[in-house]
C-alpha cells in the first residue's frame, strides 16, 4: 500500500489529510505535540481573552473519524529525500515513504540574535502564549504592591517589537485587558495607565497589507492609546528587559518579539533552493524540484504562482495549498 507521511498537524497538515480521506493510502500525521493550535488567536491566550482549551483541539480528535490516518507524536530530526525516510527519533528506524507532505510551519527569527529570545518571547505555541500572560499579569501585580512611582511605570510598561498582524493584535489586545478586564481589579494602581509601546522597523504599521489598511490600522491604535513607533528599529535587547533602538533606551516590564518568523533549521539539510528566510523553493504544483514526491506548504514552502504572487503563510494559504495537494 501507498504509504503518505505528513510532517506537521498544522492547517496545512490537517488539510492534506482530509482531502485524502478517502484514498487507499497508508497515512502517517507526524507532529511533536499531540495537539492541534489555532494560531490566529495565541495572542487572546497571551492576553487572558482566551483560556488554552478554547484554541487547541487533540489532533487524534480532529481525525478520529479517518481510518486511514496514524498519528505519531514525535519531532522530526531528519529528512532523506534519496532514500524517501524520515527519522523522528535517535535511537529509532527511519521512516519510508513513498509521497511525503512537508508542513512543520515557520519559528520565530530574531536575526541572527537568538539571544533575545530571552528576554523578548515570541508568539508560536500555546507555551508562549502561556508565559507571556503569566509575566503580564505578574508585572500588575508587583506594580499594586510598590511604593516607588519609577518602578511602577516600568512594571506598567510592555514593548511590542514588529508591527505586523501578530503585534498589532497584541498592542490591541494589552490595551483592552488593561482598560477593561483589569480596570476594577486594583487599588493601588489605574491599569488604564499602562503604556503599551508597539516598535516597528519600517515606515509604517501591517507593511504587507495596502497603504490605506495601514494607515487606518495605525490611527485606531492611536486612538486606543497604543504609542506607535514607525522607522524604529531595535539595536538590542538587555536584561530588564531594556530596549535599545537609536540613541533611546527603554525599561519595560515585559518586551514582546512580533518582528518576523523563519523556515525550521531542517530545512537547510535538505540540499534543495531555499529562499532567504530558508523556506523550501516549489514549483506550481508544491512539488520540490527533482522530488515530484515531495511536496511543502505552508509557511515552511516559498510557492509562487505563473504570475509570481507569494503564497501568504496565513492558515487560509495552508488550507488551500493542503487541499490542492492532497488532492494531486
Amino acid at each position: 500500500m501507498v504509504r503518505v507521511t505528513i510532517l506537521g498537524g498544522g492547517f496545512g497538515g490537517l488539510a492534506v489529510c482530509r482531502a485524502l480521506r478517502t484514498a487507499d493510502a497508508e497515512i502517517v500525521l507526524v507532529d511533536r505535540q499531540n495537539h492541534h493550535v489555532f494560531q490566529p488567536l495565541l495572542y487572546q491566550v497571551a492576553t487572558a481573552g482566551l483560556g488554552a482549551t478554547d484554541i487547541a483541539q487533540p489532533i487524534r480528535s480532529i481525525l478520529s473519524r479517518q481510518r486511514n490516518v496514524k498519528v505519531h507524536m514525535a519531532e522530526v530530526s531528519a529528512i532523506d529525500l534519496t532514500k524517501k525516510t524520515v527519522k523522528v527519533h535517535e535511537h529509532e528506524a527511519a521512516h519510508h515513504y513513498d509521497y511525503l507532505v512537508i508542513a512543520l510551519g515557520a519559528e520565530t527569527n530574531y536575526f541572527g540574535h537568538n539571544e533575545w529570545a530571552r528576554f523578548a518571547p515570541g508568539l508560536k505555541t500555546l507555551h508562549d502564549a502561556a508565559r507571556i500572560r503569566a509575566h503580564v499579569l505578574h508585572a500588575y501585580e508587583q506594580a499594586e504592591n510598590t511604593n516607588d512611582e519609577k518602578e511602577r511605570q516600568r512594571l506598567l510598561t510592555t514593548v511590542i517589537i514588529g508591527a505586523g498582524p501578530t503585534g498589532v493584535e497584541m498592542a490591541g489586545a494589552l490595551v483592552e485587558l488593561a482598560r477593561f478586564a483589569l480596570r476594577r481589579d486594583f487599588h493601588h494602581i489605574d491599569p488604564a495607565n499602562a503604556r503599551v509601546v508597539l516598535l516597528e522597523g519600517g515606515p509604517r504599521v501591517l507593511p504587507s497589507f495596502c497603504q490605506e489598511i495601514s494607515q487606518k490600522a495605525e490611527r485606531a491604535l492611536r486612538k486606543m492609546g497604543v504609542e506607535v513607533r514607525t522607522d524604529t528599529e531595535v539595536m538590542d535587547i538587555a536584561e530588564g528587559p531594556v530596549i535599545a533602538f537609536g540613541d533611546e533606551r527603554m525599561e519595560a516590564a515585559n518586551a514582546i518579539w512580533a518582528a518576523g518568523v523563519r523556515a525550521p533549521e531542517i530545512t537547510g539539510t535538505l540540499g534543495v533552493a531555499l529562499d532567504e528566510l530558508g523556506r523550501i523553493v516549489v514549483g506550481l504544483d508544491g512539488s520540490i524540484p527533482d522530488h515530484p514526491e515531495v511536496f511543502a506548504i505552508g509557511e515552511i514552502a516559498c510557492w509562487t504562482d505563473a504570475s509570481g504572487l507569494l503564497v501568504p503563510g496565513l492558515a487560509q494559504g495552508a488550507m488551500q495549498t493542503g487541499k490542492h495537494v492532497g488532492h494531486l
